[in-house]
C-alpha cells in the first residue's frame, strides 16, 4: 500500500494542475492522498532542474476546498493538513466543522512554518503554539466539546489524527530524544498515527521507530520518501528539510553527467528503499511528490 502528498496550486491556477499530478498515480490505488497547507504565504517549489525554493506567494487556495474536490472526483480518502500558524481556535473549529460536513474525517495536524523572515514560530493571537494543543482541540470535538460551552447535545466529530515525525529530528529540537518526547505528547493528546519526514537511509527510520517504541509510542509510523531528481539537491534537500544524504547516494549522484541520469539514480535508490521497507513490514509507504508525479509513478509501478 502507498500514499502520496500533493500541494494546492498557487493562487490563480486551476484545479487541473492538481488533477494532472494525481491522475498518473490513481491506477495503483493509493490508500489516501495527503493535501498540504502552508502558513499564509510560504510554499516549497521544485523546479525542473531540481532546485527546491522556499517561495513567498500571495496565498494558495484553501486546503478544505482542494480536499473536497479530490475526494469527490476520485472517491479516495483525503488527508488535509491542519496547521496552527495563521488560525485562531475559532477559525480552526470552523474549518474542522466544514471538513466534518464534507465527510473528510482523516487529518494531519502540524504546527506549520514560521512567517517569512522570522527565525522562530510565532502563533496567531488566539491560536495554538504547539501541534499537541491543536490535536487536543480536535480530540475535544471528537468528544462533542465545542468552544461554545453553551451548545447542548453537540454532535461529536469522528476525526482520525495523524502527526509528523522526524527520524533525524526537527530542525528546532536540541536532540532526537527530546524531539521524540514531544512526539509522544502529541500521541498522548490524541494522535493515531505518524508520517515521517523524508529520509534516504532506512537505518534512520528503523532507529527512529525503535526509539519511539522504547518511549512508549505504539501508533503506526509511516515512512515518508522522496527521490532525488537533480544534482543540486545534494545541498538543497539537507538545507531545506534538515536531513542528511548517505555517502553512497552522494557518490552515485556526483557521478551523473546530467540531471536526467541523476533522476534515474534517485528513482533506483528510492525503489530499493521502498522494497526494503516493505520487506520489513511497514504499514504503508508515503511519497512526497512536490507537485510532480512522474518519478513517483515509476517507483510505484516497480514496487507495487
Amino acid at each position: 500500500m502507498f500514499t502520496f502528498e500533493v500541494l494546492p496550486p498557487p493562487k490563480g491556477s486551476g484545479i487541473d494542475s492538481v488533477y494532472d499530478a494525481i491522475d498518473p498515480l490513481m491506477e495503483f490505488e493509493p490508500s489516501f492522498i495527503d493535501v498540504t497547507y502552508h502558513r499564509e504565504e510560504v510554499s516549497f517549489r521544485e523546479f525542473p532542474d531540481g532546485r527546491i525554493e522556499k517561495k513567498v506567494l500571495r496565498k494558495r487556495p484553501g486546503t478544505v476546498g482542494i480536499s473536497a474536490a479530490i475526494k469527490f472526483k476520485y472517491g479516495v480518502e483525503v488527508v488535509p493538513h491542519i496547521i496552527c500558524g495563521g488560525f485562531t481556535r475559532e477559525e480552526t473549529e470552523n474549518g474542522l466543522i466544514d471538513l466534518h460536513f464534507l465527510g473528510i474525517h482523516n487529518l494531519l495536524a502540524v504546527r506549520g512554518d514560521n512567517l517569512p523572515g522570522e527565525k522562530h514560530f510565532r502563533p496567531t493571537k488566539g491560536g495554538h503554539e504547539y501541534a499537541s494543543q491543536l490535536i487536543a482541540q480536535i480530540h475535544d470535538l471528537n468528544a462533542g466539546k465545542y468552544l461554545d460551552e453553551e451548545i447542548e447535545d453537540a454532535t461529536p466529530t469522528a476525526f482520525t489524527i495523524g502527526v509528523a515525525g522526524y527520524p533525524e529530528k526537527h530542525a528546532e529540537a536540541p536532540n532526537l530524544k527530546s524531539d521524540i518526547r514531544h512526539l509522544k505528547a502529541k500521541v498522548e493528546a490524541g494522535a493515531g498515527y505518524i508520517v515521517t519526514q523524508m529520509f534516504f537511509d532506512n537505518t534512520k527510520y528503523f532507529d527512529f521507530v525503535r526509539l519511539c517504541r522504547k518511549e512508549g509510542i505504539e501508533v503506526p509510523i509511516i515512512p515518508g520518501l522522496k527521490p532525488v531528481t537533480a544534482k543540486n539537491q545534494l545541498h538543497t534537500l539537507p538545507r531545506t528539510f534538515n536531513i542528511s544524504i548517505p555517502e553512497d547516494l552522494q557518490r552515485e549522484i556526483e557521478k551523473c553527467s546530467d540531471n536526467r541520469s541523476c533522476r534515474q539514480t534517485g528513482i533506483e535508490w528510492c525503489i530499493e528503499q521502498s522494497k526494503n521497507l516493505m520487506r520489513s513490514g511497514v504499514p504503508v509507504l508515503h511519497y512526497f511528490t512536490m507537485g510532480k508525479s512522474q518519478s513517483i509513478r515509476e517507483i510505484v509501478a516497480r514496487v507495487f
